[in-house]
């Protein structure tokens, strides 16, 4: 039981490493997009120190949090459970979206004008998707 405990401890830190990360991007894609590719001069060093923040730490953390949700789930024996399936789903979705967004980032970084306008809501998708997951993980439902 010791273990896990650790385990869940060190996931839940580099899950909050991760969605910090998310939310950060998304704001500073969102940023962009409100002022239409009107760019100042410290706009271009803003987007590399996200970038290089989601590259260093907001990836690794994305990483870890799969490496040791995943154990923790082995450990436990969840994998039959429907609470878990809708969470990977969730999961899933954010792991998306940070592709997606690391993606904007590295083509705004490069001379893009503007990203994709859905990307406005990509901070509160972010914040919805790990409402709904923290509700699965203590309620655990089904």
């Amino acid at each position: 039981m010791q273990i896990y405990l650790w385990l869940k401890a060190i996931h839940i830190a580099a899950a909050t490493t991760w969605i910090t990360g998310l939310v950060v991007a998304g704001l500073a894609v969102a940023s962009r997009l409100v002022r239409a590719g009107i760019q100042t001069a410290q706009d271009p060093y803003l987007l590399e120190a996200v970038r290089r923040w989601d590259r260093f730490f907001t990836l690794p953390a994305m990483l870890l949090t799969w490496a040791l949700g995943i154990a923790m789930a082995m450990q436990a024996g969840w994998f039959s459970s429907h609470w878990l399936m809708i969470k990977l789903t969730i999961v899933g979705a954010l792991l998306a979206l940070h592709g997606v967004l690391s993606g904007t980032l590295r083509r705004l970084a490069r001379g893009a004008d503007r990203p994709a306008a859905i990307l406005l809501y990509a901070a509160p998708a972010t914040i919805l998707g790990i409402v709904m997951i923290a509700i699965l993980v203590v309620t655990k439902p089904f």
